[in-house]
């Protein structure tokens, strides 16, 4: 069975790219917000509702960067769909996950990062994010070691 979820790349009015920190198995790692595909919805429904639960932001999706299908002994099979999306509403605060309760918590921490920032994090999910993110983005965007979305 495949089990769908969505990641999306969230830039600031600056350019810096926002991540969220949750503690899982003991450790705290950084990604962008994200999460499951919910019955009834598909991967862009979900992804403007993950960053809002999680970010307290509202999205507008701009276009697919990546589909990770992954195949392995603990996880079985499943996606992830990563996606750009330029903020049009809201404001950044840690959010909460539905699926845990008040005291269970994984997510610690919310904060927009530039790509040198980003790369010093330790602990990046996945690691691929430190150089591909930059890489997928196109160049003609960047200023400064940041991204500016132009339409």
């Amino acid at each position: 069975m495949w089990i769908g979820g969505v990641r999306v790349i969230v830039p600031d009015e600056m350019g810096r790219i926002l991540m969220v920190k949750q503690r899982h198995e003991g450790r705290d790692i950084w990604m962008v917000p994200g999460g499951a595909i919910e019955e009834g919805e598909n991967a862009l429904q979900a992804a403007v509702r993950e960053v809002e639960e999680e970010t307290g932001l509202k999205i507008k999706v701009k276009r697919l960067l990546w589909h990770v299908e992954e195949v392995s002994q603990e996880r079985g099979q499943r996606f992830v769909n990563f996606f750009l999306a330029e903020i049009i509403g809201g404001m950044a605060k840690l959010g909460s996950d539905p699926e845990f309760d008040e005291d269970n918590q994984v997510l610690k921490e919310l904060r927009f990062f530039t790509r040198k920032e980003l790369c010093k994090l330790p602990i990046v999910y996945p690691e691929y994010l430190k150089t591909e993110l930059w890489e997928a983005l196109e160049p003609k965007y960047f200023e400064n070691n940041v991204f500016k979305i132009k339409d």
